[in-house]
């Protein structure tokens, strides 16, 4: 990444069973105190009698539009020219840096979480390696991510990015997704069906996601609110409905 790269964990004071533990990757970590993160995670672990989560927040840089994307493919802008960069980070340097440090050889099962556009990074990361991520969870994410402007000619099913990568992938029986968008999260609306375009953008994702074979229900959770916002507040009440949602069967 060519920069320090900061990361906090949060997890049980003990951890049972060593070979039990699943990791969560967090990006835009910087905001989780914020999210009162660590308070949902006691909850969570407390009422579910979970003790075998171990979370990572990994903080973004100064050039996080150019860090989070969709790899190998930057917008129209040349935002997110280093997504691939990030990619190549977790798996040669993060990964194994956090194995090291927690004395953890190896983990059960790796989860993904990301907000915004760190959402559509978190999404991206799991799509190229769903062997690696059971399951992602992105609130409000950045879907609109596209390769032509609005004045340039855009057309919706031809030039958001990662609608189009999808396309090129299969279903994995083992990968599951939770989506969240909220109906304050923008006022934008391209092609004025009365929706705005975060939400369209995000059932659009989880229409391709059952054209190439995922299960709506069992793979695919949606979660919309009415009073949705795009900000750390929104984001911080869909955090427990998230880690329920992730607690396995």
């Amino acid at each position: 990444m060519e920069r320090e790269v900061i990361y906090d964990i949060y997890c049980a004071d003990f951890l049972d069973n060593a070979s039990e533990i699943n990791l969560l990757l967090i990006n835009d970590g910087q905001d989780l105190d914020r999210m009162n993160f660590k308070q949902h995670l006691h909850d969570f672990m407390h009422h579910e009698h979970i003790q075998n989560l171990f979370c990572v927040g990994i903080h973004a840089g100064a050039n996080r539009k150019q860090e989070y994307g969709v790899a190998g493919f930057p917008d129209y802008l040349q935002r997110g020219d280093r997504a691939a960069h990030y990619h190549d980070f977790l798996f040669s340097e993060l990964i194994p840096h956090v194995k090291l440090s927690s004395s953890i050889n190896t983990f059960k099962e790796k989860y993904f979480l990301g907000f915004s556009l760190g959402g559509l990074m978190a999404f991206d990361v799991a799509m190229d390696h769903p062997e690696e991520f059971k399951a992602v969870g992105v609130f409000s994410g950045s879907f609109w991510w596209r390769s032509t402007s609005l004045d340039a000619g855009y057309i919706e099913h031809q030039h958001r990015i990662m609608h189009n990568k999808v396309r090129t992938k299969k279903a994995i029986a083992q990968q599951k997704f939770f989506f969240q968008a909220g109906k304050l999260d923008e006022v934008s609306d391209r092609n004025n069906n009365g929706i705005i375009d975060s939400i369209d953008d995000t059932i659009d994702l989880i229409g391709e996601l059952e054209k190439i074979g995922f299960q709506g229900g069992s793979q695919i959770s949606y979660l919309e609110l009415e009073d949705g916002k795009h900000d750390l507040n929104t984001w911080a009440r869909v955090l427990p409905s998230f880690l329920h949602w992730l607690k396995p069967d």
